[in-house]
């Protein structure tokens, strides 16, 4: 009886454990991910050369694609001020009479799609191409006028499209007396389709270039694991999760594609500064404007996200790879 009253008197002297609550281990499990966060930051900086020639790296070749964006940018900014038939040349037919032209004329003046049209005769052709060509003189011992009148139509802005022109000209080549429809976006559409093909070419290089990112942050991790193999042994022996030993190694291939991300937007503004003034003396000789785009929010939050994440996957599949093989002797 004694012995019972004694052991009862040291149980009820014992401490109590008390119930963690749910937010409790939620708060824990935050504290204890931003402390692994900032300590992998901290822990790149214990070997700074290596890190910042790998963060330089990684910087090179994601500034290639960004660079390749604000080109592709920049270009199709062009191309959508050149894609449009500002003018539609239409040869009329050898021996059409004035008449006839002039019902044309009028007929083409109820286009919705037109806006003026323009009547050079065959003598004007003549006189203004002696006047360019400066063969004034040789043309004057023809015969006869070997070029056609002309009708020069102007499209609305509805129409100046690349779809809108060329619905226009399908009517126009159905009209009697026509006998050639020349639209000056012709040219527009081979330089189109040779931009097509760089885009994927460009493309196809980015993609190279994002996977070396995979490979470079990959590599760094593991080494990272080798050279931290007895720490990690340590820590298994105490009693430390998998999940516990992964995450500043995840953390840290975080940190590299973050700030190579970083390091790439930089290169990409300080590539667009140096080309500006050399942009702005091209087009001062056309007596033009243009100001190089630069990447916008959204592109931007995109290329610093992107970056983190292809870190966050090389880390990943480092980790998976070769801390699982490491095992307490």
């Amino acid at each position: 009886m004694i012995k019972q009253k004694k052991l009862n008197k040291v149980l009820s002297g014992s401490p109590r454990i008390n119930k963690v609550s749910f937010w409790g281990r939620v708060s824990a499990v935050i504290h204890q991910h931003t402390d692994q966060f900032f300590s992998s930051f901290r822990e790149l900086w214990k070997t700074p050369f290596s890190s910042l020639m790998t963060i330089l790296v990684l910087g090179l070749a994601l500034s290639l694609p960004s660079i390749f964006q604000v080109a592709y940018k920049n270009v199709e900014r062009v191309n959508g001020q050149w894609d449009s038939a500002s003018e539609v040349s239409l040869f009329l037919k050898k021996g059409i009479s004035e008449q006839r032209v002039q019902v044309l004329i009028n007929k083409l003046g109820l286009y919705d799609e037109i806006e003026t049209v323009t009547y050079i005769t065959s003598h004007q052709a003549l006189e203004e191409f002696k006047a360019m060509s400066g063969f004034s003189k040789a043309l004057d011992y023809l015969s006869e006028n070997p070029l056609p009148g002309v009708l020069v139509v102007v499209p609305t802005e509805k129409a100046k499209n690349s779809a809108g022109s060329k619905l226009l000209v399908a009517k126009l080549q159905r009209e009697a007396g026509i006998d050639l429809v020349k639209v000056d976006t012709d040219w527009v559409d081979k330089l189109q389709a040779i931009l097509s093909l760089v885009v994927d070419i460009v493309f196809a290089v980015a993609v190279l270039l994002l996977m070396a990112v995979l490979l470079i942050v990959s590599n760094t991790i593991r080494l990272n694991i080798l050279n931290q193999r007895a720490e990690i042994e340590v820590l298994k022996l105490v009693g430390a999760t998998n999940s516990f030993i992964q995450r500043p190694f995840l953390y840290a291939g975080a940190w590299y594609g973050l700030l190579g991300g970083c390091i790439a937007l930089l290169l990409t503004f300080a590539m667009v500064q140096w080309l500006q003034s050399g942009v702005e003396n091209l087009v001062g000789l056309y007596q033009g404007q243009f100001d190089i785009l630069m990447l916008n929010l959204e592109e931007t939050i995109i290329l610093i996200g992107l970056s983190a994440f292809l870190g966050f996957i090389a880390s990943y599949i480092s980790v998976k790879q070769y801390l699982v093989k490491i095992e307490p002797k």
